[in-house]
């Protein structure tokens, strides 16, 4: 999910009903085991999320969007921490970064804010995931709209992100 703080989701500019179809071929296409749920209510924030699906916050994920440098990185963080700028500059070599925007998430990766999954992204972003993530077992992160949540083994997000390990919280 995107975001650090809880936001009232806009309309996105991308099709929400196509994101969890896209997630789940990519899924199949790479034997990625995982499951997409629909809980029945919108999932746009990490609060939403997990009491849609009755687990506690620390359990979702959230996949945010910077660019460092102008480059972009899709940063996993577990979905109660803040990613800490100045680590994340250090763990990049990077001199300046920022949240991107709705647009630029749409555009970027193909899903809407809120939405955002690990994976499956409408260009290959590098990934970061932090240290704190592979603390949890299973984790449950955006499945490509708002009202989809992803539930995979964090072994399997880190075989399908090809993620680099990393301080960021």
């Amino acid at each position: 999910m995107i975001g650090h703080r809880a936001m009232n989701p806009e309309p996105s500019t991308t099709n929400q009903g196509e994101g969890a179809e896209r997630v789940a071929l990519w899924m199949a296409e790479r034997g990625i085991a995982g499951e997409l749920i629909r809980p029945g209510e919108p999932t746009p924030t990490v609060e939403t999320a997990a009491t849609a699906l009755g687990v506690t916050p620390e359990q979702v994920v959230k996949s945010l969007l910077f660019l460092v440098d102008g480059d972009p990185y899709l940063v996993i963080v577990r979905g109660t921490t803040r990613v800490k700028t100045k680590k994340l500059l250090n763990g990049v070599g990077g001199k300046k970064a920022r949240i991107a925007t709705r647009e630029e998430v749409e555009d970027m990766t193909g899903f809407p804010v809120g939405g955002t999954p690990p994976f499956g992204h409408r260009r290959p972003l590098p990934v970061l995931i932090d240290q704190t993530v592979l603390a949890l077992e299973e984790i449950y992160a955006g499945g490509g709209s708002n009202d989809v949540m992803l539930r995979l083994r964090v072994n399997n997000l880190v075989q399908a992100t090809q993620g680099r390990i990393v301080d960021v919280t």
